[in-house]
C-alpha cells in the first residue's frame, strides 16, 4: 500500500489519490511521517459498510437467541441510557 504525505496531497491533489487508488485500491495519508487517513474508492467503502452492517445483524440474532435483550418502552429505555451515562 502506499503512502502519501500531506505534503504530496497538497502539491498533487486528488489526481495522487486517483493514480494510487487506481493501481492498489487504496491509499494512505501520512502527517508527519505517521499514518493518519486511509482514502478508499466509494464502491470499497460501501462494502465494508456492508460488511459492518452484517456483522451487526449476526451479532443482534445471537443477543436475541440468548436472551440477551430488554423489553421496554421509549421512555423507559431513554431513561436507562440517561442512566448508564
Amino acid at each position: 500500500m502506499t503512502n502519501v504525505t500531506a505534503g504530496e496531497l497538497k502539491k498533487r491533489g486528488v489526481s495522487i489519490i486517483d493514480d494510487i487508488i487506481a493501481e492498489q485500491g487504496e491509499a494512505i495519508i501520512t502527517v508527519r511521517g505517521k499514518k493518519k487517513y486511509v482514502v478508499l474508492d466509494m464502491n470499497t467503502y460501501n462494502r465494508y459498510r456492508e460488511y459492518e452492517l452484517e456483522a451487526a445483524l449476526i451479532e443482534t440474532k445471537r443477543d436475541l437467541a440468548a436472551g440477551d435483550f430488554v423489553e421496554e418502552s421509549v421512555d423507559d429505555h431513554i431513561e436507562r441510557i440517561r442512566d448508564e451515562l
